[in-house]
């Protein structure tokens, strides 16, 4: 039985890899915002086979609750096998354009963050000298589009540090993936105008992912397409780049 940490187990990529990993028995130490669907979530893993479910209700932006949760989550667990970082939000870019405090907010969620969680779990990851990190990024860190590049720019922040530290806890036996998404059917992204041939379901990228951790990869694009359509889009030229409209 893997002992398994979520934080931002309320969303959908998160749940769907719960549920996987509930049908396999495993216990799992859900960490989310928003009490009353944590809770629920929580039942419905344990009536899906969970071997244990721990649950803890955090703010992401307070670094003291972060740093109370992973002690709570050792305590409870003494070890971790795998941690998932899936937390975040999508702002929308125009009004993080008018609004500094709001683009702040927003980047903050997004990226410092997640970063000053990855340093926390990184720590007691070097201490077990075992395990995996898991973040999700997304595609959109690859390049800044106008139509989204502060959450472009929160996202390539997480990819980068991400990489870093893979380089760091590889030589202590620890391995780290990074997730970058496309377009997933969430309520993150419901009334985006999205083309559907290329928008994936949780559950699928979720099964992406958890074959991700088993093969130790170090970066999957998800669906696997993306790694083309992002091979094309880093390709071209700047001065071609500005002008469009992605």
């Amino acid at each position: 039985m893997k002992r398994i940490l979520i934080v931002g187990a309320t969303s959908a990529i998160a749940h769907a890899c719960a549920r996987q990993w509930a049908g396999a028995g495993h216990a799992l130490y859900l960490v989310a915002r928003d009490n009353e669907r944590l809770t629920s979530n929580a039942a419905d893993l344990v009536g899906r086979g969970a071997g244990r479910v721990e649950t803890f209700n955090l703010d992401v932006q307070n670094i003291e609750e972060q740093k109370a949760m992973v002690q709570q989550c050792w305590t409870a667990f003494h070890q971790i096998d795998i941690a998932l970082i899936a937390h975040g939000t999508l702002p929308d870019q125009a009004v993080c354009e008018v609004q500094a405090d709001t683009a702040f907010h927003e980047f903050n969620v997004n990226a410092t963050c997640t970063i000053a969680l990855l340093g926390l779990l990184a720590n007691r990851f070097e201490q077990q000298r075992c395990g995996t990190l898991a973040v999700i990024s997304s595609v959109a860190g690859e390049r800044g589009r106008p139509t989204n590049y502060l959450y472009g720019a929160a996202k390539a922040a997480v990819s980068t540090f991400a990489e870093g530290l893979r380089s760091r806890m590889y030589k202590l036996g620890v391995h780290v993936l990074t997730i970058k998404p496309g377009f997933v059917n969430t309520p993150m992204t419901q009334g985006l105008a999205l083309p559907q041939a290329l928008v994936a379901q949780p559950d699928a990228v979720a099964s992406a992912i958890l074959k991700a951790i088993d093969t130790r990869k170090d970066v999957i694009y998800t669906p696997a397409f993306w790694s083309l359509i992002m091979l094309v889009i880093r390709t071209i030229p700047g001065f071609i780049f500005k002008r469009l409209n992605l």
